[in-house]
């Protein structure tokens, strides 16, 4: 038998952030703060590498994410994705994603 849990934010409630980042000359984990608890978060790399993204979902573990890279392949990354936090999301250091000098895009809901 199946079970799936939820938990759902009156409307007028949610909140909803996006931005861009664009990494330093050195290589590291990064945090945005969005003044709300993400429950969804996407960070997507446009950049001259190649199109990659990872995506958290509420009840993931810390540092996770599902990871899409350039050629379609898709993994679970267990640690060096996402990890949410009261105020914000901090992106891991995965380097298919988070490149020197590449833009990166995001959205969060809360």
């Amino acid at each position: 038998m199946a079970t799936s849990t939820q938990s759902k934010v009156p409307a007028s409630a949610t909140n909803i952030a996006v931005g861009r980042y664009l990494s330093a000359a050195t290589a590291a984990a990064f945090t945005i703060t969005t003044g709300f608890k993400p429950r969804y978060v996407k960070v997507v790399n446009l950049g001259a590498t190649g199109l990659a993204s990872m995506e958290w979902f509420e009840g993931m573990d810390d540092a996770s994410a599902l990871l899409i890279v350039t050629d379609g392949t898709t993994t679970v990354d267990t640690t060096t994705g996402i990890t949410v936090s009261a105020n914000g999301f901090t992106v891991g250091l995965n380097t298919d994603v988070n490149i020197i000098n590449e833009q990166l895009s995001w959205i969060a809901i809360g």
